[in-house]
């Protein structure tokens, strides 16, 4: 079967457009047709590298032929080109994103997308290599965050779950709350980055008391569960990832791939592969 993987920075979708066009593909989404797995149908998809990826991969590798379809996957390490590149049809679907980035996308910059059901959850979570509980947090340390207000907002929640913060509403940001005594007791001081960008000042920066990091990003960087400082729950988590397309353009391909992300098989392959918790599957 017909894979193919690209490593792609937020400045890079002029890149992929000539990438594409260089592999004689087209940017048209993946036609209507009966689905035939002698004669699979391409479905480009771009996705973050872990764990969305490696889902895809699986499903390519083990589901995805007797399905009538064939995957060209797409690594993106950023959060921005999924969706720029879905609509300019150079992708047919992406598969990175949760419920309230979407919508806060669709506000910003009016895509016209739909979306599948969530497929899985990676717990957004809070480490520290200086402080081993919530209560050793001293005052005036630093914490890096992401700098998209959706994953910012829910970084937040994660520490105000700790006791870190107190009284947040669904409006603050770091912005807000950074000279607020009441809701920032200890004067944390903060520094948002880009989601991809903070494991590495975790990890270099010294200076860094605690670092909130998206899921997939924990699992990327391999940071220790060790410095795990408190985790944002599972239970009834409403920020479940799932596969998105353009409006009005659900091939019957793009639908045999939106099935396969909620077979028994990709439910098993997840609960085995991230056995330690940091991705476990939806409950739809």
């Amino acid at each position: 079967m017909l894979r193919k993987k690209l490593a792609l920075a937020a400045t890079s979708v002029a890149a992929l457009v000539a990438l594409t066009a260089c592999g004689g593909g087209s940017t048209e989404p993946a036609a209507e047709a009966s689905l035939d797995p002698a004669n699979p149908v391409v479905v480009k998809v771009g996705a973050s590298p872990v764990p969305h990826a490696q889902i895809l991969e699986f499903i390519d590798e083990n589901l995805a032929q007797d399905a009538g379809i064939d995957l060209e996957i797409t690594e993106i390490e950023d959060y921005q080109t999924p969706n720029i590149a879905l609509a300019d049809g150079t992708l047919d679907a992406n598969y990175f994103q949760t419920a309230a980035y979407l919508a806060d996308q669709v506000a910003q910059k009016g895509y016209e997308f739909e979306h599948g059901a969530g497929v899985h959850i990676e717990p957004l979570t809070a480490f520290s290599k200086k402080f081993s509980t919530p209560e050793e947090v001293t005052e005036g340390a630093k914490v890096v965050l992401n700098n998209d207000p959706v994953n910012q907002l829910r970084g937040l929640r994660v520490l105000e779950n700790g006791g870190l913060l107190a009284n947040l509403t669904d409006e603050d940001t770091v912005l807000s709350i950074e000279g607020d005594a009441e809701k920032n007791p200890l004067g944390l001081v903060f520094s948002e980055v880009n989601s991809e960008q903070v494991p590495q000042y975790y990890t270099e920066d010294d200076s860094v008391g605690i670092a909130v990091v998206n899921g997939n990003y924990i699992v990327q960087a391999g940071l220790d569960p060790e410095e795990i400082l408190v985790q944002e729950s599972a239970e009834n988590n409403p920020n479940a990832n799932f596969l998105t397309w353009r409006a009005g353009e659900k091939t019957e391909a793009i639908g045999a791939l939106e099935e396969l992300l909620h077979s028994d098989e990709v439910h098993q392959f997840i609960l085995d592969t991230w056995n330690d918790g940091s991705v476990i599957p939806a409950t739809n």
